[in-house]
């Protein structure tokens, strides 16, 4: 665990590293950023500790990712919520004879406040 500020931004860069095999990423990840603010004093509060333990458990079990086929067909789905984004492409692969839908990439980030007021269709575009 962290015992200073320093220590939460060499987390996140690592993190931040990682962050397409981490879904949700921005939103998880939040707390830890908001921490990291100039004007913040550090504590790690219930909910860091919470967003920690989810981002160090998240890279030790990421999903295993699939190699993305350009000759197959692939899905995105969107997620707005609150003041975050998150995306996923997945992909459609036959393995043992059987169809299996897997990710190929997650995405992640906070909305900026300039986008705050967009409409949640015009936020899928982002």
């Amino acid at each position: 665990m962290p015992q200073n500020k320093e220590g939460i931004q060499l987390f996140l860069g690592l993190e931040g590293y990682y962050r397409q095999h981490i879904k949700d990423f921005a939103s998880i990840a939040r707390p830890l950023y908001k921490l990291c603010d100039k004007d913040t004093v550090f504590e790690m509060t219930v909910e860091r500790v919470k967003a920690f333990e989810s981002l160090r458990k998240a890279l030790t079990t990421a999903p295993l990712l699939l190699m993305p086929d350009f000759k197959l067909p692939f899905k995105i789905y969107i997620d707005v919520s609150g003041d975050w984004l998150g995306a996923a492409l997945h992909q459609v692969e036959i393995i043992t004879g059987k169809p299996v839908e897997g990710p190929i990439c997650f995405l992640s980030r906070q909305i900026k406040k300039t986008e705050a007021g967009y409409g949640e269709s015009q936020m899928e575009f982002l």
